[in-house]
C-alpha cells in the first residue's frame, strides 16, 4: 500500500489537482489548514480581521475571554450602553461572519470537486486551525476527525484542530480542540478516542509534544496527550503538520513521526511568501512501513528530495536533491527563485489538452503507472541511472485494458552512445530487465532511448546541434516521467540556461508540428475522445477547439 501525506495546503487547490494527476497512491491524507482566507477578497479579509481584533480587545477588557467571539458580539450589541459606532461595527461583523461561512463552504466544495477526480484512491482529511468543522462541508465523507477506517489491515484514525484560534477565521465555525496542554488525559477528547480505537496510524494537525513541534517565536507547542499515547501504544505512524518550519521525520519509541512542512504557499513572519509543495510518500508492505520518500511538487514537476529506509533496525536518511533540501533547511525558497520557463505554443497547447484528459484518468492507467514504478525500482538494483518518459494513452491518462505502454528510455551508457538502440548493449540490457520485471503483463515498447551523459555534456558545452538533446527537450515538455530523480538534475541544468532551452525547443518546432499532424496521432485523439464517450463525457467546445488547433498546426508551416 502506498500513502501520500500532505498538510497545510492553505488554498493551493490547483497544486492539489496537479499532485493527484502526477502521482499514484492507494491513500491520500491531508492533515488540515485546507483553506487560507474565509473570503475571496483580501480587502474584505483585512476588514474582517480588523473588526475581530477590535472586538477581541473589548472581550478581554470586559473579562469575557471564555465567551465565543460571535456570541460576545451578539451580547455586546444587546447592551443598552453600546454606542452607535460599535453597533454599526458589530452589525458589519455579524454580516461578514455569515458571508464567511458561505465562502468557506464554497471553497470546500471546490476542493471536493478536485478530490473526486481521483476515483482510484481513498482520500481523507482533518480540519486545521484555519478550517471549519468538515462535517458541515462538502468534505464530510472524507472527514477523519474523531473517525477511523480499516485499510489493508491498518487502522487509520484522526483528530483535527489546534490549540490556537487563528484571528481572521470565525471562531464559532472552527473545530473545537479538546486535546491541548492542561487537559487531563481522562478528559482529553483525543486521548480517550485513540485509547478506545487503538489506531496503527494517527493523523493530527497539532504535533506531539517534543517532536516536530517547535514554533520559531513560541517554542514547543505539541500535545502532551498525543505524545503520551504514542509512547505507550503500538502506533506505527503519527502524521502531523501545523509547524511549517519544524519539518521532517523522527523515529521515537517505535513510532515514526512525520511533518512534511506546508504544501501550499504561506506567508512567513517576515511577510515573504514561503513556497510549499512538500509531501511524504509512504510505502507499506503488508503492515510494515518499508520506505518513505520526501518529495516536492514545483512547477508541475515532482522532485525526490530524500529517501528514508531501515538499516540495522534504524531509520536512515539519504539526501537525493541537496539543493532543495538545503534551501529548506535554511528556510529559503528555491523553485520560486528560478525563472519559469515558457514553452513554445505547440507544447503549451498539448499540455492544456492533456490536463483535460487527465481529469478522467482511468484505473487501467493508474495500474500501468504503478507497475512501471515497481519495474523501475527493481531494475535500479542493477542499473542505477535509469528513468522513463511515458507517451501515448498512459501519458494522457485514459488507457484501457488492451492499451500498450510506449516509453522513452533514459540511461547513462558510460561511453559514447551510438544513438542506435539495438547496437547499444546498455539499451538491450535495460529493455530486457524492464520487460522481465513487467512479466509480460502489457505490450511494452521503447520508442526512443537517450543517453543522459550526452544531454548533460550538450547542455554544458551549449551544443545547439545535438539531436538527442533536441529530442530530450521535446519529451520533457510533454511526457510523464518515472523515476524523475535521475532526470531532475539534468533538467535543472537546462532550466538554468533558459536561452539554450528556448533555442532547442525552437529547433524542434517543425519536427513537433509534423509529429502532431501524423495520421496515427490524429487517430489517437479520436480514440481518446471515443473512450470518454463510453463513460458519458462530452468534450467541451473549448477543449475541442484546442485539439483542432493542435492537429492543424501544419497549416502554419
Amino acid at each position: 500500500m502506498k500513502i501520500i501525506y500532505l498538510t497545510d495546503i492553505h488554498g493551493s487547490f490547483s497544486n492539489v489537482a496537479t499532485l493527484l494527476f502526477e502521482t499514484v497512491a492507494d491513500v491520500y491524507i491531508v492533515s488540515g489548514d485546507l483553506i487560507d482566507l474565509p473570503f475571496y477578497s483580501i480587502e474584505t479579509s483585512i476588514h474582517y480581521y480588523d473588526l475581530q481584533t477590535f472586538f477581541n480587545g473589548a472581550r478581554r477588557n470586559m473579562g469575557m475571554n471564555g465567551v465565543m467571539m460571535e456570541d460576545f458580539v451578539d451580547k455586546l450589541m444587546e447592551m443598552p450602553n453600546t454606542s452607535d459606532e460599535i453597533q454599526d461595527m458589530g452589525s458589519k461583523y455579524q454580516q461578514l461572519t455569515i458571508r464567511a461561512r458561505r465562502v468557506m463552504q464554497q471553497k470546500y466544495k471546490v476542493l471536493e470537486n478536485i478530490l473526486s477526480t481521483k476515483t482510484s484512491a481513498r482520500i481523507f482529511s482533518i480540519p486545521g486551525n484555519y478550517d471549519m468543522d468538515l462535517k458541515f462541508t462538502s468534505l464530510h465523507e472524507r472527514d477523519l476527525h474523531l473517525r477511523w477506517y480499516m485499510i489493508n489491515g491498518l487502522k487509520i484514525a484522526g483528530y483535527g484542530g489546534a490549540a490556537i484560534w487563528t484571528t481572521g477565521i470565525p471562531q464559532k465555525y472552527v473545530i473545537e480542540y479538546n486535546a491541548g496542554i492542561g487537559v487531563d488525559d481522562k478528559k482529553n477528547e483525543m486521548y480517550v478516542f485513540f485509547k478506545a480505537i487503538k489506531p496503527d496510524i494517527i493523523v493530527t494537525h497539532q504535533p506531539a509534544q517534543g517532536v516536530l513541534d517547535r514554533h520559531i517565536a513560541r517554542g514547543l507547542m505539541g500535545s502532551p496527550a498525543l505524545r503520551t499515547f504514542c509512547d505507550n501504544n503500538p502506533v506505527k505512524l503519527c502524521l502531523t503538520g501545523h509547524m511549517h518550519n519544524d519539518w521532517g521525520l523522527r523515529y521515537v519509541e517505535n513510532t515514526i513521526y512525520m511533518n512534511p512542512s506546508n504544501f501550499g504557499e504561506v506567508t512567513s513572519t517576515e511577510d515573504e511568501p514561503r513556497e510549499g509543495g512538500f509531501f511524504f510518500e509512504i510505502e507499506i508492505d503488508e503492515t510494515t512501513v518499508s520506505k518513505i520518500m520526501y518529495r516536492k511538487l514545483a512547477n508541475e514537476r515532482i522532485y525526490d528530495i530524500a529517501e528514508y529506509y531501515v538499516k540495522d533496525t534504524t531509520w536512515q536518511e539519504k539526501i537525493i536533491d541537496s539543493d532543495r533540501y538545503n534551501a529548506l533547511m535554511r528556510n529559503e525558497n528555491y523553485d520560486s527563485k528560478m525563472v519559469k520557463f515558457i514553452h513554445i505554443p505547440e507544447i503549451d497547447l498539448f499540455k492544456d489538452i492533456k490536463k483535460f484528459f487527465r481529469l478522467f484518468q482511468t484505473p487501467e492507467t493508474e495500474m500501468r503507472l504503478k507497475d512501471l514504478e515497481q519495474a523501475i525500482d527493481a531494475v535500479k538494483l542493477e542499473i542505477a541511472d535509469i528513468a522513463l518518459d511515458i507517451v501515448g494513452s498512459v501519458n494522457m491518462g485514459i488507457s484501457k485494458e488492451s492499451s500498450d505502454i510506449d516509453v522513452v528510455l533514459y540511461i547513462k551508457c558510460g561511453s559514447t552512445c551510438p544513438d542506435l538502440n539495438e547496437q547499444c548493449a546498455h539499451f538491450r540490457n535495460a529493455r530486457d530487465l524492464i520487460k522481465e520485471s513487467l512479466g509480460g503483463k502489457y505490450k511494452f515498447e521503447i520508442i526512443d532511448c537517450i543517453d543522459l551523459n550526452i544531454i548533460e555534456n550538450s547542455i554544458r558545452t551549449q551544443d545547439y546541434e545535438c539531436i538527442p538533446t533536441q529530442r530530450f527537450v521535446t519529451y520533457r515538455g510533454i511526457c510523464r516521467p518515472i523515476n524523475y530523480q535521475v532526470i531532475a538534475p539534468i533538467e535543472d541544468m537546462l532550466n538554468r540556461n533558459l536561452d539554450f532551452r528556448r533555442e532547442m525547443e525552437g529547433s524542434v518546432r517543425s519536427y513537433f508540428k509534423i509529429f502532431a499532424t501524423t495520421t496515427q496521432h490524429t487517430k489517437s485523439f479520436e480514440k481518446y475522445e471515443a473512450r470518454l464517450k463510453t463513460i458519458g463525457i462530452k468534450i467541451p467546445k473549448q477543449i475541442r477547439n484546442k485539439i483542432k488547433e493542435y492537429l492543424q498546426q501544419d497549416q502554419a508551416l
